[in-house]
Parts: structure tokens; sequence; C-alpha cells
């Protein structure tokens, strides 16, 4: 209760500032420090089972601004803050109340071609991981091949250089050999991730390939070698977005996830009303969800955003999997 209360008078704070536009944050007088954060309510229905989930998550708080060529960004989360799950007519409530490191990095930029990144970050493989916080994405959900093949956070150092002609080719470099910040805050138990990443773009269309190694601890507490692979495209024209992504991982000689892909389009019908599908599958012999390791499927969702920091979602999803089908709306918010 005393968080929730902290957190209201954060946001009426933001909200009451002069000058300030929802989504943008609010800065600090003339520094170049701003604050701001987002929520997400959410609301899941599994159609084959009689199993209802309500849920207060992606609760956080952020912190960012830059000078001259130094820019930084912290954000502090709740992660499923409150979450009230009803099964077979009996209602179950958790609460985790404590507050995680998402995000804490700083990034010192040379010139246009260079940039240095060190902290914990979103790893730069694919898109889709870039886009973490769900009111700017285009669906509640996430696509599995996002979250079982590489780590989405590493906890180290990033170098991009780009090149550019009438295209634009960057290069990355990833590289963590230490144990990460807020481990629980990932997908995965991590104390090293190498990576490298090649991304080409030209015009609307941009390209990436990124592979792989990172040491992933297992149940029994022992770390294992993991290798991965992953091949992503976007493409945007402002009316139309699509988006796929096709990835692998061993793990410890074993195929861990054989083949885990993705596919979406996003029409934009108007400035506030976004149509969306995605196709999915995953094979692997590790199980991804409700003890099933091989599934496909297709979501067919729904956007409407009053403003662009306001975004009220709905989608259903149809699996191979009978018992994955679900329906799943969210209200989500950046101030």
């Amino acid at each position: 209760m005393k968080t929730t209360v902290l957190l209201l008078m954060f946001i009426l704070t933001i909200l009451q500032a002069k000058e300030y536009e929802l989504g943008e944050g609010y800065q600090l007088g003339k520094s170049p420090i701003y604050l701001g954060g987002y929520l997400s309510l959410d609301y899941t229905k599994y159609t084959k089972d009689n199993l209802k989930k309500e849920s207060l998550n992606d609760m956080a708080f952020l912190s960012y601004g830059s000078y001259n060529k130094f820019s930084y960004m912290a954000e502090m989360e709740f992660k499923n803050y409150y979450v009230r799950t009803y099964t077979n007519g009996k209602k179950s409530t958790t609460k985790d109340t404590k507050l995680y490191a998402e995000r804490l990095y700083a990034d010192y930029n040379t010139n246009e071609h260079f940039m240095l990144r060190f902290g914990k970050y979103n790893s730069s493989v694919g898109y889709w991981n870039l886009t973490p916080i769900n009111v700017l994405r285009d669906t509640t959900s996430s696509p599995v091949s996002t979250s079982v093949i590489f780590p989405k956070y590493t906890t180290g150092v990033d170098l991009k250089y780009h090149f550019f002609t009438q295209s634009e080719v960057a290069v990355n470099i990833t590289l963590q050999d230490n144990n990460s910040l807020d481990e629980e805050y990932n997908n995965f138990y991590v104390n090293k991730h190498f990576g490298l990443g090649l991304q080409y773009s030209y015009e609307n269309l941009s390209l990436k390939l990124n592979g792989g190694y990172f040491h992933k601890k297992n149940q029994a507490l022992t770390y294992v070698d993991n290798y991965y692979a992953y091949l992503s495209f976007l493409y945007d024209n402002d009316t139309l977005k699509l988006m796929g992504g096709l990835g692998h991982r061993d793990d410890n000689k074993i195929d861990a996830v054989k083949i885990a892909t993705y596919l979406q389009a996003t029409y934009e019908i108007s400035s506030h009303h976004y149509p969306v599908v995605r196709l999915e599958h995953y094979d692997a012999q590790i199980n991804i969800e409700n003890n099933i390791s091989k599934d496909s499927s297709a979501i067919v969702g729904y956007t409407y955003r009053p403003i662009y920091p306001v975004a009220f979602k709905v989608e259903y999803q149809f699996h191979s999997n009978k018992t994955l089908d679900k329906f799943i709306t969210s209200f989500s918010v950046m101030f």
C-alpha cells in the first residue's frame, strides 16, 4: 500500500508540472535530467482451462538525460507487483514489492559513427528486444523467440560502429564477463555474454544478424555453455510495419531450441487505430510453456492509441496446442 501511494504521488507531481507533455518525462529545472515512468494493467483468460489472471505489472520509474557526448538511462521496475488469479472459481493473490534494476547504463558517443555503452542494457539482438516497454509495442504479448534464444539483458559493455554511404551498416560487439546486475530481472541467469551483431539498413528496410555465446545457470546451479544465432528484419513505411525473427540455441551440445520464429504485421488505419497479426512457431527440446516444447500459433490483435503514450490493446491467440489459446487485453501509459 505504501509503495502504491508513493507511486501515485510521483505520477501526480509530474502531471501537475508546468510545460509537461505526457510521455516526455518531467525535466528537473534547466538540467539535462528527466524523470518519468510507465505502468500496465493486464488481463489474461485461457479459453481451454478455467483460468483467468489480472495483473498490475510493468510499473516502473525512469530517469534519463544527455549532456554533450554522454547520456544515461536508469529504469527501476516492479515485476508482477500485483497478480490475482482465478482457477476453477478459486481466487489467489500474489505480490512482489521488490524494486528491480531493469536498465542502468551510460552512453558515450564520440561522433555519429561510434558509441560505447556500459552498464545493464537491453541486449542488441533483433528489433523487438529493443522495445521492452508495453505501451510502445504493438501487442501486449511478445514473440516466444525473443525470450528463449538469447539473454534479454546484458551487464557489461556494448560497442557499436556505423558506416554511412547510400545505406547504413552497423557493427556491434557485446561483452560481459561478470555477474549480472540484478540477475533476477532477466530471462536467463548469466555471468558471461559475448555477442556480435551486423545490421544493414536502406530506406524503409533494415536487416540484422546476431550470434553469440553466454554462460547460463541451470537448475543444478552450475553454468552451462549456450550458443545462439538470430536473424531478424524490420520494414516500416509509416503505414505498414513488418517485422520478424528466426533463432536457434544450443545448450550444452543439445538443440535446446531447434527453431523459434515469428512474423508480425501492423497496419495503421489512422493515427489512433492499429490492427496486428502475428504468426509464430517453435520447436525445442525444452519445455517453453505449460510443459509444451513445440507449438504453432496465430495472434490477431488491435491497438487503440488516443494519444501515443497511451495504449488500449486486445489480442486473441490461436495455438496448435489448444491449452495455450488465450485472450489478452491491457491498458498501458507512459508519463
